[in-house]
Parts: C-alpha cells; sequence; structure tokens
C-alpha cells in the first residue's frame, strides 16, 4: 500500500535505528533515576537559595584553618576541600550557614558507571560515542517527521492537541502518547546531539583563560570578605567552583567559576581583577548537560524516565502498525478485467480496508467474481457491473495518499458500460472536514456519463458497524446479494424488531399509486423525524428500508405502490389495527437540526415523508422552507392541507412546488436555480439543507448546487457536505 513521503521517512527512521534506539531508552530510563536518588541524600541546605558569598564565606574562614576549593554541584551541595584546626584534610558536603559537615562525597555506583558506559558509548570508545550520537540525531528526525505526521492527521497545527480518534490501541496511543512526550523527547534527542558534536570538537567550547595584569594590583583599601561588593552580589547558587588563593599575598587571588563567567578577584580589596563571558556553545554544553541527564531536577530527571519509555513503547506500536498495514495487502483471486465487483480503497491508515475486505470476502463467498484495490490504482475494467468506493478523509479536506490520483485516472480512463456506483466515507464528526474527500469522489463519480448512482452516499463516524451496517442494508436491498457484518465488527447487538400496530393506510388512491400509512410504535420508544423503519415483508434476511415522519407521536411512511414490489405491496396491503414487526434505525445525519440559523428541505415524491414530521415538530420556528416536487397536483394534494397548517403556525416559512408532468412542468431543481441567491445565502449563514428522493434528482440538485456555490460562495459543494450543512438521504 502507498505511504506518503513524511509516514515513509518516519518508518525507515525507525527501522534504522530502532535497535541502538531500544539500547539507549533502557539506559537512559536507568540513569534517570540516579539524579533522584542522589537528591535524597540529606547533603542540601534549604538556604542555599538566599545565601551570598558574603554571607557564606566568613563563616567558613573561622571553621576551616585552610580552604583550597569550594564547588556547589547540580544537586546544590555545597562541597568544601581543604583543611580543619588539627590540620587534617577534609573533602566534605557542608552547610553553607554553619560550615558543619553534613557528609562525605562518594563515588558512582558500580551499576552506574557500567549503565553510563553503555549508554554513552557501547563500550566502544569513541566509535561507540559516535553511533549514540547518530542515533540521538535520528530520534530527533523521527520526532519531527512523526509530529508533521500528527499535524496531518489531526488537520492543522491549531488542532494538534484535540481529540484524537480511536483506530486501534498501538495507533491510539502511539499518537496520544507521542503528543504529550513531545517536548521531552525533542530536549533529550536535541541535548544528546549538541553533546556528541561536542564531544568530537565540531562545537568550540574552549574557555578563555583570565588574564591579570599584576602591575594594576592595589593591596589597599583593604576590605573584610562580608564587605566585597563582589561576594555581596554573588548567590551561593550561581557558583560552580571557587579556588581559594594559596597565600595571602596580593598577587595571589580568589577565581569565582559562575555559571555564565569566570572572575577574578583581589583577596584584600575585593576589586575584579578580570572578567570573562563563557562563550554560548559553553553554557549550551552545560545546558544539554542538565536537560539530558534531568541532574539539575528530580521532576524533569522522572519526566525524562517517562519519556524514555515512551520511546520503547513508540518502538513496539510502530511496528504493531506497521505489521497491521502489511496485513492489509490485498490478495485477489480473480483480475480487474474479468471482475464484475470493483472495491476501492482510500485509506491512509489502512483501517478502511478492513471494511472493504468484508465486502469482497462475502461477495467472494457468494461466487462472485469480485476485485479489491486503491483508488489509485483505478483503471478500466471491461467487465464490471458495480463499483463500491470507501474512501477515507486526510488532512485538511484532502485524498489519503493511496487515493490522491483518482480524479485524474477517472477523466483518464472512462468506462465502456454502464457501473452502478456507490461511495462510503469514513471519518470523524470530531474533525471539521468530515468526509470531504468522499464527498467529491462521489461528486466526480455522479458526473461520469457511464455511473449510475446506486445508493444515496453513506458517511460512517469513528467506524461506527451501525452506520457501516445502514450502508450495508441499503446497498442490498438494491442489488439483493445480502451482505452480513461479521460478530467481530459488531459492538452492539443488532436490537430486537420492534412491535408496531397499523393505525391507517389510505390505499392507492392516488394517481401515481401514492399511499400513507401510519404505525403505532411502543409508548417510550424513542424515533426521530428522519429516522428509518426497516421492514421484513417476507419473513426472511430481505429488508426495506423507508423514511419516517413522525406525526402525533405515530409514524408515518409515505410509499408509492411498485408493480410486484415487494415492500410496497406488502405495506399497501396492511389494514387498520394489524400489527407487524420492523426495526427503527436511527439515522443521527439526517435529523432536524435545532440550532441552525435556516433549514431547506428538498424532495421529490414519496421523499417529503420524513420533512413532514420535521416540519410538524419545528416549534421554535427556525425558518425552514421546503422545495418539492410532483408529477401533479394530486399528489401533492394529501400533503397539502398539513404543509398549510405548517405555514399558518409560522413553522414553515416558504412553500415552492414544481409539477413535472402539467402546468409549467418544472423541477425542483428550476425552483432552486430561480432563487440561487436564497439557497446560497443560507450556507453562507451555517444554515442546513436537506435533500431526501430518488437519487436521480439527488444528482440534479447536488449538480446544480455546486454550481450556485461555485460562483456565489467560491468553494465546491463538497465543503458544505463536509460540515454537514447538505444533508442526503436518497434511494
Amino acid at each position: 500500500m502507498t505511504i506518503s513521503v513524511w509516514r515513509y521517512s518516519h518508518l525507515a527512521l525507525a527501522v534504522s535505528s530502532f535497535l541502538l534506539l531500544t539500547l539507549a531508552s533502557i539506559t537512559g530510563v536507568i540513569l534517570a533515576f540516579e539524579p533522584v536518588v542522589q537528591k535524597t541524600q540529606p547533603y542540601r541546605s534549604d538556604a542555599i537559595s538566599q545565601l551570598t558569598l558574603a554571607q557564606t564565606l566568613p563563616v567558613l574562614k573561622k571553621s576551616y584553618a585552610e580552604i583550597s576549593e569550594l564547588s556547589v554541584d547540580a544537586n546544590q551541595f555545597v562541597l568544601i576541600k581543604g583543611s580543619d584546626a588539627n590540620g587534617k584534610n577534609v573533602t566534605a558536603y557542608i552547610d553553607p550557614r554553619t560550615g558543619k559537615i553534613l557528609g562525605s562525597p562518594t563515588p558512582q555506583h558500580e551499576f552506574f558507571q557500567w549503565v553510563t558506559a553503555l549508554h554513552r558509548s557501547l563500550f566502544l570508545h569513541e566509535a561507540g560515542r559516535f553511533f549514540i550520537g547518530l542515533t540521538a540525531f535520528l530520534l530527533l528526525l523521527i520526532t519531527v517527521s512523526g509530529t508533521l505526521l500528527i499535524i496531518q492527521r489531526q488537520r492543522g497545527v491549531r488542532r494538534f492537541f484535540t481529540r484524537i480518534v480511536r483506530d486501534n490501541a498501538a495507533q491510539y496511543y502511539h499518537v496520544v502518547l507521542g503528543r504529550l512526550s513531545l517536548i521531552p523527547i525533542v530536549v533529550i534527542a536535541l541535548s544528546g546531539t549538541y553533546l556528541s558534536l561536542e564531544r568530537f570538537g565540531l562545537v568550540e567550547t574552549e574557555k578563555i583563560p583570565v588574564k591579570i595584569d599584576f602591575d594594576a594590583i592595589k593591596a589597599t583599601p583593604e576590605r573584610k570578605l562580608a564587605d566585597m561588593a563582589v561576594f555581596q552580589t554573588t548567590q551561593l547558587s550561581a557558583v560552580q567552583r571557587i579556588e581559594f588563593p594559596f597565600s595571602e599575598d596580593v598577587e595571589d587571588y580568589y577565581t569565582l567559576k559562575l555559571k555564565d563567567r569566570e572572575l577574578a578577584v583581589n583577596q584584600l580589596t575585593g576589586d575584579i581583577l578580570s572578567e570573562n563571558r563563557y562563550p554560548t556553545a559553553v553554557l549550551l554544553t552545560n545546558l544539554s548537560l542538565d536537560l539530558h541527564t534531568g541532574r539539575a531536577s528530580a521532576i524533569w530527571a522522572i519526566i525524562l524516565a517517562v519519556a524514555s519509555g515512551n520511546i520503547l513503547f513508540f518502538i513496539y506500536s510502530g511496528f504493531a502498525i506497521t505489521w497491521k498495514r502489511r496485513a492489509n495487502r490485498v490478495k485477489n483471486s480473480y483480475s480487474a478485467s474479468e471482475s464484475r465487483f470493483i472495491i476501492l480503497v482510500g485509506s491512509e491508515n489502512g483501517s478502511t480496508f478492513r471494511f472493504a475486505q468484508i465486502i469482497h470476502q462475502q461477495l467472494l463467498r457468494q461466487g462472485e467474481k469480485s476485485y479489491l484495490t486503491e483508488l489509485n490504482n483505478y483503471t478500466v475494467f471491461p467487465r464490471a457491473e458495480y463499483l463500491i468506493a470507501l474512501t477515507a478523509t486526510y488532512g485538511l479536506g484532502d485524498a489519503p495518499t493511496n487515493a490522491n490520483r483518482f480524479e485524474t485516472l477517472l477523466e483518464k480512463y472512462p468506462q465502456s458500460q454502464p457501473i452502478h456506483y456507490s461511495v462510503v466515507g469514513f471519518g470523524s464528526h470530531a474533525y471539521p472536514d468530515f468526509c470531504q474527500f468522499a464527498y467529491e469522489v462521489n461528486q466526480r463519480l455522479a458526473w461520469q456519463s457511464w455511473a449510475v448512482p446506486l445508493v444515496d452516499m453513506h458517511t460512517v463516524n469513528d467506524r461506527s458497524p451501525d452506520d457501516f451496517g445502514l450502508w450495508a442494508e441499503a446497498w442490498s436491498q438494491q442489488t439483493n446479494w445480502p451482505l452480513t457484518l461479521p460478530a467481530t465488527l459488531l459492538k452492539v447487538p443488532v436490537p430486537a424488531p420492534d412491535r408496531l400496530t397499523v393505525t391507517t393506510n389510505t390505499g392507492t388512491a392516488q394517481p401515481d399509486g401514492t399511499f400513507l400509512i401510519r404505525l403505532q410504535p411502543a409508548p417510550k420508544k424513542a424515533v426521530r423525524s428522519g429516522d428509518l423503519l426497516a421492514i421484513y415483508p417476507a419473513n426472511d434476511h430481505r429488508e426495506r428500508l423507508y423514511s419516517i415522519g413522525v406525526l402525533d407521536r405515530e409514524l408515518q411512511l409515505s410509499v408509492r405502490l411498485q408493480p410486484g414490489g415487494l415492500g410496497s405491496g406488502f405495506l399497501n396491503g396492511l389494514t387498520p389495527g394489524e400489527t407487524i414487526h420492523a426495526r427503527i434505525v436511527s439515522n443521527d445525519h439526517f435529523h432536524f437540526p435545532r440550532k441552525a440559523p435556516v433549514v431547506v428541505m428538498i424532495a421529490n415524491g414519496t421523499g417529503i415523508a420524513p420533512f413532514l414530521g420535521m416540519i410538524s415538530q419545528n416549534r421554535q420556528q427556525i425558518p425552514c422552507h421546503l422545495y418539492c416536487g410532483f408529477r401533479q397536483h394530486e399528489s401533492f394534494d394529501m400533503y397539502r392541507d398539513l404543509l398549510e397548517e405548517s405555514r399558518t403556525a409560522q413553522q414553515l416559512t416558504g412553500l415552492h412546488v414544481a409539477y413535472s408532468r402539467e402546468g409549467n412542468k418544472q423541477y425542483v431543481s428550476d425552483l432552486l436555480s430561480r432563487d440561487a441567491d436564497v439557497v446560497a445565502n443560507a450556507l453562507r449563514l451555517k444554515g442546513v439543507i436537506m435533500i431526501c428522493g430518488s437519487l436521480a434528482m439527488q444528482k440534479d440538485v447536488i449538480d446544480l448546487l455546486d454550481t450556485i456555490c461555485q460562483t456565489k460562495l467560491g468553494n465546491p459543494v463538497s465543503v458544505y457536505q463536509a460540515h454537514s450543512q447538505i444533508r442526503t438521504d436518497c434511494y
């Protein structure tokens, strides 16, 4: 399967460095605990951050006969070297306020010495240091490529920390922990790379020694240590090391090595004899050591340990994701040129292939010739009768990498025979461009002269088995090939059928064979206009779906009796008082939008059914316009009274009816073209357009809406489909 440049780079970098990266991470986790252990030692004075040298040095001078050196390490332990009143050498940690000895320094534990040597050089001396440095640099590149992949996945930098759609455990936590660990891992990689460059002399870190003009040294006025300005302004916590004078001669001086500079101080007057600021490279080296080892902060050391542990998880999860993608490789039993069913997939991470395989395998088991491939492998299919496109959206409404050439190929390879097509979009409502690329694929196919729509485009939110099952039911209904979802895909069992009682049935008094039937559901059954009623007229697997309008707490269906129609014939024969078993299917994407500033409803024929219920329940009096088309005025008469009542109650703002076989002989699209400004303004105001009816009508309307959107709004219609401003439910 084709993968993006960044994903390929991310994988290639991980594969090339995973052995050394694993070793560095394991040793990094261990070494991160050394600073924590060190900071538990009782050698630190809490007052060190408030003490100045003017307060500390006089106390130490009184406590010790001779001092050669004083240093403050990364743990803020104060170490003194000198001798006591008895002439005994002293090397000990002290309390800087009193000079009291707190303990003696001990060498690094042998275990930590061994792990440190392994972490730094693999016991290979300079060669090992080179490989470890290279590993740190590769980790930096892996982090950069991984960050770019997350940005693509999340549809932009601003959405970097928004909700992650859960694919599987490995992929989900690979992204979630990657975001949380991003800064610590970047710090580890950058500091490790810099320290390696410094080690090999590629960064100049030589400190300039102090230069003293001994002829200019003065012995007066002599001051006490506590009165010397430089000691009064220098915090003990800012000191790295102080070298004391060897004698009382004026030529001997204090050397103060601070964190950012080195000072030579006259021991008699306190004058600064020389001051050298460290080069930036030296400061970066010290900072890199602090950040890479965690020696300055126990909390940061723990963060480093967790980040190093996460790197180990990323190595595991990354290979698990790759293995899963490889498992999605397709093995076709039939060639593209001989197959009747063509299944095309667009997927960036491979998860959509799981749904495609379900369709593919079931068709093969039924003895059909099915061919499964990527959208980028689209070509001429000489014997194809059915085409199914299942695709996700990537980036900011973009095509997945294995589908980015589909539109070009579609124009290049027109089919020579009519093919029934169906598009299924996979995405998440957590993203603003929900299934936008799938809408674009559907639109492109609709423009092809050879392409015949089979069912309305369906979308699957967060890989919902229920959403996918809704498409499978609709597709099976049109083709008579049952698609059964495997138990491993279903999250919850299919609910038991509902028992519904027929209350009224108008029969087929209308010239076009349309009739209305009402059914009473159970009192507490949750149902909304726009949901679907699945009936089983032959008491077998054959299912028929009808859009529901809820009126007076009853379900109303608008049905046209088809000659020999299995579902319409069954419903037409029902009489008041009869009961049937059916299943109410939630159709969330086609419910009335309660917060929209304006709603435009478009229907033809029996597609008006759900809108009747929505309008009657528009108690908030949201501006609502209905555009509907019928053959003759008699076909509309059965709905007229209800709609006029709704208009009087201000539940319906505008009613626009077209008749295709009498009068001016108009279609719904003619009315919409006339009111193009109204339609464009509704979309501009974040309003919603809802379409229900035949697929032929939907195709014409979507084509017209695309023209209106392009000319008046400057965007393709797919933008508004992806943002759920254009919703369809057509069959």
